[in-house]
């Protein structure tokens, strides 16, 4: 039976990201609560690991041949016809890094 209310404070640009994401998929946020409840009651802990992303290699972090073959397979992908298009990538990046 449920017979308790959460209230918690977040980011409101997370808070309507997130929905919007749920909305789409169709679940409500208290089914995802809830499910996220009964994953912790199960793992007896957090159900997803929490660690810090390792930060992307930078131009200065390669060596001459590991960037160079780098840029050979990335040729190489673009002339099959695979990848995707570099406003697409940058696109992303740019959304990643502006948050």
């Amino acid at each position: 039976m449920k017979n308790a209310t959460l209230s918690v404070r977040v980011e409101n640009d997370l808070k309507v990201e997130a929905e919007s994401i749920l909305q789409k998929l169709g679940i409500p946020v208290s089914v995802l609560i809830n499910s996220l409840y009964r994953q912790i009651i199960y793992k007896k802990g957090i159900p997803f690991s929490l660690t810090i992303p390792s930060e992307p290699k930078t131009l200065d972090d390669f060596t001459e041949s590991e960037l160079n073959a780098k840029i050979q397979h990335s040729y190489k992908q673009s002339l099959e016809g695979k990848g995707r298009p570099f406003e697409e990538v940058f696109d992303d990046l740019e959304s990643r890094f502006n948050k």
